[in-house]
């Protein structure tokens, strides 16, 4: 099953002192096992642009969807076998730490 992974931001990061999980090898990790498709840096939310129609209107505004203090910053395609595996995969990922990790499963879409 595909999840994808929205790696956000936090405005209450975890404030244990130990060292976080090296995100590199996170990414090493998961892509030899075949769990981690894809995935990427986001630029910063100020290079976002919101698209949107209205009553057949193109209207596009600089910035992002909403106004928030937590942003979506990255993003990874997993591949695991059920919700359990993709939460212990994103339980890995140093931003389980200091931020938030969202996992959405993707819609299978039938002919």
């Amino acid at each position: 099953m595909k999840y994808m992974m929205f790696v956000c931001t936090d405005s209450e990061p975890d404030t244990d002192p130990t060292e976080l999980p090296d995100v590199e090898k996170w990414v090493t990790d998961n892509d030899a096992r075949g769990r981690r498709i894809t995935g990427d840096r986001l630029a910063p939310v100020s290079a976002a642009t919101t698209v949107r129609v209205r009553n057949g209107e193109l209207l596009t505004t600089e910035g992002p969807f909403a106004e928030t203090t937590e942003v979506i910053v990255g993003f990874d395609l997993l591949e695991c076998a059920d919700l359990d595996e993709a939460i212990e995969v994103a339980r890995a990922h140093s931003m389980a730490r200091e931020g938030r990790l969202e996992l959405r499963p993707l819609m299978i879409l039938s002919d």
